[in-house]
């Protein structure tokens, strides 16, 4: 009986609709020359569909091509120091003071970069030559290639390695029109691989030559142009309002610049540490009298030193549980964050985590505006202030989320944070023997300083936030530029 009435269930039950979203087929016609000089090869990895595909879009578009390089191209110049000597720069390193900041491919992109390392005005190269000149375009030539970046005031005169070409255009307005083709994935395609379809491992001036561009109206191009310019010149205000904040912050503690506290060191590299201050730490990075320096001098200046576990300042501080992640194409996943993109406004080499698979835990990654990043593995202590457009998106596992207690610290948390002073406070919980890590807890005990004015603690506030929000503006402009470049110029009917 009852078997009988369960079977009649199982009949009647209604077959559940499983819907599977599908990835577009990628296809592309092979000339037999193109199959010959592969090695007659006919593997579809061979030949970079996409790639080949983007090409045929940009030969069949509506407004023809122009060469990018070239004696009728765009580009005035495109050079890298001592690419005509074909010699690499020597490098001497050294400490801060003793000589200038010197900027990686791989900061290139950073909405603020700031120098890593500092190169010895000793160093046998020509520091002008390094230099960058504003309104240029940058592309990296070796590593991972094809990034670029437009040269604004933020970037203007800083020293940049030899590992990125200088372009130069004829015209103004092809600057922004070429940097929106280069940087929508049409053009990014295209810079990265060659004729062929094969991705490339090292890019020189004279591969420019090889790259068609859409030759739309001149008018399209100034508008294009002046989008982006005008995204640039928003990014050159929210840098100089953070440095108001800085500047600001850095005033009302009567802090000194960060290697006037190095100098408060032993003289040789021991140093005697109380036992009640070990904090069950026996390493001697824990201990450096700099940190221990900054520290005393807050609790001088401010008119109350807390920890950003504090309620006042952070409502969660949340490292997030390691997970398997399920890639997905475009379209059909959440935007993942790695720890190398937080200093990008867009970040570049996007990858996609599956809704479906992830469903379960998504809410619980996402961020939200106005939240502090902090990178707690490999490169410690990098940090980013999450703007509007990042709503949603899912850092990875490798960066801890310091949830602000409200907008009227938000913006103060950054600002300290992301200055000199924090960072060294940051660095110094770092443990491992291989690779650096800090986790949550370590996160929770960082000094925080609240100021004795509090009007003046409102304006840093104020003024992060208000550069967060220009941040986004000029996200949105970049968008638009990369909307039309896609709409009417490459698809254009």
């Amino acid at each position: 009986m009852v078997a009988g009435n369960l079977a009649r269930k199982m009949n009647t039950a209604p077959e559940p609709e499983v819907h599977i979203s599908e990835s577009p087929i990628k296809w592309c016609s092979v000339s037999l020359s193109d199959m010959i000089s592969r090695g007659k090869r006919l593997e579809a990895s061979v030949f970079d569909v996409e790639a080949k595909q983007a090409r045929e879009s940009v030969y069949k578009g509506k407004y023809g091509t122009v060469i990018l390089y070239g004696d009728n191209g765009l580009i005035e110049t495109a050079y890298y120091p001592g690419w005509m000597q074909r010699s690499r720069l020597k490098r001497i390193w050294c400490d801060k003071p003793y000589g200038e900041g010197f900027y990686l491919p791989s900061q290139m992109t950073d909405l603020y970069p700031v120098p890593e390392k500092h190169i010895s005005r000793l160093a046998d190269c020509d520091m002008d030559e390094l230099r960058l000149k504003e309104n240029t375009l940058l592309l990296t030539r070796s590593g991972t290639i094809g990034n670029i970046s437009y040269v604004s005031k933020t970037l203007a005169g800083c020293v940049f390695s030899d590992d990125v070409i200088r372009v130069a255009f004829k015209k103004e307005y092809d600057l922004g029109y070429v940097y929106t083709y280069l940087k929508s994935k049409v053009g990014s395609l295209i810079l990265q691989t060659n004729g062929y379809g094969s991705v490339i491992t090292h890019v020189e001036p004279d591969h420019l030559a090889e790259i068609p561009v859409p030759n739309a109206p001149v008018g399209l191009r100034q508008h294009i142009h002046n989008l982006i310019a005008r995204s640039y010149a928003l990014r050159d205000e929210s840098n100089g309002m953070i440095d108001k904040a800085t500047s600001l912050m850095t005033a009302e503690l009567h802090l000194p610049a960060i290697h006037d506290f190095q100098k408060i060191a032993a003289p040789v590299s021991t140093f005697d540490v109380k036992l009640s201050n070990m904090n069950l730490r026996l390493d001697a990075s824990y201990h450096v009298p700099v940190a221990d320096a900054i520290v005393t001098h807050l609790k001088e200046n401010a008119a109350e030193v807390t920890k950003v576990g504090d309620s006042r300042i952070s409502k969660a501080v949340i490292l997030p549980g390691r997970f398997a992640r399920v890639y997905v194409d475009e379209g059909y996943g959440r935007v993942l964050i790695g720890g190398k993109q937080l200093g990008e406004l867009d970040p570049s080499g996007k990858k996609y985590i599956s809704n479906t698979k992830h469903d379960k835990i998504l809410s619980k990654l996402e961020v939200h505006e106005n939240t502090t990043l902090i990178t707690r593995s490999g490169t410690i202590g990098k940090i980013a202030f999450v703007p509007k457009h990042w709503e949603h998106w899912i850092p990875s596992d490798h960066i801890i989320r310091v949830v602000p207690a409200n907008e009227d610290v938000a913006g103060y948390l950054y600002i300290f944070l992301t200055s000199d002073y924090g960072r060294t406070l940051i660095t110094r919980y770092t443990y491992g023997s291989v690779v650096d890590e800090i986790d949550d807890n370590h996160v929770r005990q960082i000094a925080i300083p609240l100021l004795k004015d509090h009007a003046s603690q409102k304006r840093i506030n104020d003024l992060a936030l208000e550069a967060n929000q220009k941040r986004y503006e000029a996200y949105c402009l970049e968008q638009e530029a990369l909307r039309l470049m896609n709409e009417k110029v490459i698809f254009a009917k």
